[in-house]
């Protein structure tokens, strides 16, 4: 797990408005129905982001995450992971899922990410001009790989999402994955990870670069898994950083 049921997300840098935040039903490709999580920015940006929770799915803090994105001028969707397993009503704080995350499919999970996708771009979802997805651990991970899932992002961004070595979903490692990545990559790390070594991260902008793809990879010393959280105020410093990152990563920086 990687955030607790206590945690919320650092404040955007420049806080402006959110428009129509609330649940959202998406629908994939196969017919299937997507609990989601959307925030509209008042100030658009024209760039617009899929939020990938870790493993714990749809809680409070991605819902919140959608929120502050919307307020620095981002549309933003946060998707839920288990709506094919679990249904699409909201997740128990003691939802079970480490029951759930094995049951996940990439193909799947890639399906429920470009309904998200569609729906920003669509008019109700803001016309984003400009797609991006951000992830946390397990999505983190899931955030490289839509660097090659067709569905056109300008950029995706993760937080500790492991690069390398096997995955309870089994989802590729995003290493493996670089010679098809077609989009720039943030790469966004604590420098005292317990579960990510330094040698993970080295392995990962290894194969970028050898596969010409533009990466940016940050790590924060001293900051733990999970260090992107205004609870963890000894980490202010790092998270702040993360934000401004982002920001400027999608061109959004001074908007909202």
């Amino acid at each position: 797990m990687c955030y607790d049921a206590e945690a919320r997300p650092p404040l955007p840098p420049i806080r402006g408005a959110a428009l129509d935040v609330g649940e959202v039903a998406l629908t994939a490709a196969d017919g299937i129905n997507v609990a989601a999580y959307a925030a509209r920015a008042a100030t658009p940006s024209g760039a617009g982001i899929v939020i990938l929770p870790d493993v714990r799915g749809l809680h409070p803090f991605f819902e919140e995450l959608a929120l502050r994105f919307a307020e620095a001028g981002v549309d933003a969707i946060a998707i839920d992971y288990f709506s094919r397993t679990a249904g699409t009503g909201r997740l128990d704080p003691e939802f079970d899922y480490a029951t759930h995350v094995p049951l996940t499919l990439h193909e799947t999970l890639n399906a429920d990410i470009a309904a998200a996708a569609a729906y920003l771009r669509s008019a109700k979802g803001g016309s984003v001009e400009r797609l991006y997805t951000v992830g946390f651990c397990f999505g983190g991970r899931l955030s490289y790989l839509q660097a090659a899932s067709g569905i056109d992002a300008a950029g995706v961004i993760g937080f500790y999402g492991p690069p390398v070595g096997p995955n309870r979903a089994g989802l590729p490692a995003p290493a493996d994955e670089a010679s098809r990545f077609t989009s720039p990559v943030l790469e966004l790390w604590g420098g005292a990870d317990r579960g990510i070594e330094a040698e993970a991260v080295r392995a990962f902008d290894q194969a970028l670069g050898d596969a010409g793809v533009p990466h940016t990879s940050v790590t924060y010393s001293g900051a733990p898994h999970s260090f992107f959280d205004r609870h963890a105020s000894e980490h202010a410093e790092a998270s702040a950083d993360a934000w401004r990152r982002m920001l400027e990563f999608m061109g959004a920086a001074g908007k909202g």
